[in-house]
């Protein structure tokens, strides 16, 4: 079937675009869809696919070193504590994406993280995850959605706590790589045989 799991060179079937690059087979078998938590995991996971926004996930996934050594692994009370200078050393960092609205956002979304009690972005975000006894496996790449309702929810709520660059298609990304959802195709070798915990 066009579009459906394709054999790699190993024989075990894989997502099509799993196979593209040797980063993207490693990055599919090893780590997308795989539960994430923990509030510093998702910080970092929600504000690399704000900086995906437009781009590709290859040009990210290939500067992710380059981001959390800019972004102090992604701590979010250090990066909270940034500065204007900080920002400024960013847009300079030939190792990430120099964007000055996503750096703002991702530094801005930190100093509201920090606020938050222990665990609480790692519940909300997880309050959203569908009950997978409700979603059936895609077939094809054309099966997989780019927003759902609840991503779609979930954007909202991150938006209304004040939260930035978390629309319904990036909050779908980030529940996608984080296993809120299988999105792995039938057949496909890293598909769950159960559902996230």
């Amino acid at each position: 079937m066009s579009g459906g799991a394709v054999a790699g060179p190993d024989g075990r079937l894989r997502c099509p675009w799993g196979l593209s690059t040797e980063d993207y087979v490693t990055y599919h078998d090893e780590e997308w869809g795989r539960p994430v938590h923990g509030d510093d995991a998702l910080f970092e996971r929600l504000s690399l696919e704000a900086f995906q926004s437009g781009l590709s996930w290859i040009t990210i996934l290939r500067r992710r070193e380059g981001f959390r050594q800019a972004f102090a692994d992604f701590r979010i009370a250090s990066v909270a504590a940034f500065t204007d200078t900080d920002n400024e050393r960013l847009l300079g960092d030939p190792g990430i994406i120099r964007n000055r609205l996503k750096i703002e956002a991702t530094v801005s979304n930190a100093q509201v993280l920090s606020g938050w009690p222990a665990g609480e972005l790692d519940a909300l975000i997880w309050s959203y995850a569908p009950d997978p006894a409700g979603r059936r496996a895609p077939r094809t790449i054309a099966d997989v959605p780019a927003v759902t309702d609840e991503s779609t929810a979930l954007s909202k709520d991150l938006k209304k706590r004040g939260l930035r660059f978390v629309g319904p298609t990036t909050a779908y990304a980030l529940m996608q790589a984080c296993g809120l959802v299988d999105d792995h195709l039938a057949g496909c070798m890293a598909r769950r045989a159960t559902p996230a915990t």
